[in-house]
């Protein structure tokens, strides 16, 4: 995410914009460009400019599963210049998955904000003879081996661990930095599916080149209620989804309520709900107190899923 989303000047009397005007904040996010990471981020740039009253930046740092975008950010300096949104991966999945992992967000991040929940599709392309998820199911068990799969983050690589060991069913698992060129190989047909978030999903569903299979969250997603979730299937499969605004470790309170200030009141403004459940997302608010016990309850919780389905980093 290399290019600029300029933040217009807020008012001097907006009781937020405390910070010097025109200051450039980067806002890093470990996805790259097209992702839905990526597009909500940007979602929030023009407002979140407009209540700090600075420039926001969208700074993409995709691969090694967000691990370049986190050391970014735990080096950067603590005094809000630099802030972070991230899906749950690099801040809770990769603790559980990962060995050595060079940070620790327990530890190495500031909680900000919550940003959406979700899910994502498990998609083909259009010329895949698998129809439904049942299917694919049936198609993967006649082809033990040979299936391909991509993914590109550690939920994503969890999501396929775990349907095929419920599934019972032999897949390759194919690594990417990102989605879309994910997206382009199932298109291709050198890769027979991938997981999509749902604001490519959607997109790729209405253009007709990708068909979707089911969704990863418990239940349907309102904005594609067409599309049958796998747990309709594989009884008790959830791998929703969230993402967060985060700083580096150190932040002033100050600094971290102006900018929880900042995005708790862009996610009230109902024209920016009405825009996120558009492409599949839940606005979550959750205060800096709440975010840390969601990452804390997330690494918990993903280290039993890790053992329980024996997932192991590729």
């Amino acid at each position: 995410m290399q290019f600029l989303a300029l933040g217009l000047v807020g008012s001097a009397l907006n009781p937020i914009a405390r910070a010097a005007p025109g200051r450039t904040v980067r806002l890093v996010v470990p996805n790259p460009a097209g992702s839905s990471t990526d597009q909500v981020a940007r979602l929030f740039a023009q407002p979140l400019g407009v209540a700090l009253n600075q420039v926001i930046v969208v700074d993409n740092k995709p691969g090694a599963n967000g691990i370049i975008a986190m050391q970014d950010l735990v080096r950067s300096p603590p005094d809000g210049s630099t802030l972070m949104f991230s899906s749950l991966s690099p801040l809770a999945i990769n603790v559980a998955l990962l060995k050595n992992l060079p940070y620790d967000p327990r530890k190495d991040v500031t909680p900000i904000s919550g940003g959406y929940l979700s899910n994502q599709v498990l998609m083909v392309g259009a010329a895949h003879p698998a129809r439904t998820f049942s299917d694919f199911i049936a198609y993967a068990k006649r082809n033990p081996g040979k299936v391909s799969i991509g993914h590109a983050s550690t939920l994503s690589h969890a999501e396929i661990a775990a349907m095929a060991k419920q599934a019972g069913i032999d897949v390759l698992q194919v690594p990417y930095r990102g989605i879309p060129p994910a997206i382009t190989d199932v298109i291709g047909g050198t890769l027979d599916a991938t997981f999509v978030d749902m604001v490519n999903a959607l997109g790729q569903g209405k253009a007709g080149q990708m068909r979707a299979l089911a969704v990863t969250s418990a239940k349907r997603n309102p904005a594609a209620p067409q599309w049958p979730s796998i747990a309709e299937a594989l009884s008790g499969y959830d791998f929703s989804a969230w993402t967060a605004f985060v700083g580096p470790a150190g932040m002033a309170p100050e600094t971290v309520s102006r900018v929880h200030a900042a995005v708790s009141a862009i996610l009230k403004q109902q024209e920016f709900v009405d825009k996120l459940e558009g492409i599949g997302m839940v606005a979550q608010r959750a205060t800096p107190g709440e975010l840390k016990s969601l990452i804390d309850s997330d690494i918990a919780r993903w280290t039993r899923l890790v053992a329980e389905y024996k997932i192991q980093a590729e």
